[in-house]
């Protein structure tokens, strides 16, 4: 499954050089990963089931930088890597010029399930049946 999240880039988010600051694509990719399952859905699973998701590994490709103005997608696909363990591509596109879109960054992030005193557990059925 694909999901589509829209960021406006604030000069805030820029550095000296006019470009996105490269950690905040880390917060774009996180911003994104709590819409593939919803907010609501994230804090019941902490409220009720006492779960959460950790970043485990991160790797990212910068191929270009936003600037202040543009509209970045980061497009998100998760998939089962094992009973404890979720991997997402996300990659970051801005409107290219010419049409289409232009790749900015590409991520891969891997999260593991953690009960509520920091230990690996299972990813929920229920988080399957949305992804």
């Amino acid at each position: 499954m694909e999901h589509r999240f829209s960021v406006q880039v604030y000069y805030e988010d820029t550095d000296h050089s006019g470009l996105v600051y490269h950690a905040n694509y880390l917060k774009y990719f996180e911003r994104a990963r709590e819409h593939v399952l919803g907010v609501t859905e994230l804090v019941r699973l902490l409220n009720e089931d006492g779960i959460g998701f950790v970043v485990y590994k991160a790797e990212l490709t910068y191929k270009k930088g936003a600037v202040f103005g543009d509209a970045v997608t980061v497009v998100t696909e998760v998939a089962r890597e094992s009973d404890y363990r979720l991997g997402s591509r996300q990659d970051a596109y801005r409107p290219a010029a010419s049409g289409g879109e232009e790749l900015l960054v590409q991520g891969r992030i891997d999260l593991v399930c953690v009960d509520r005193a920091g230990q690996l557990t299972r990813v929920p059925p229920s988080v399957m049946d949305r992804l």
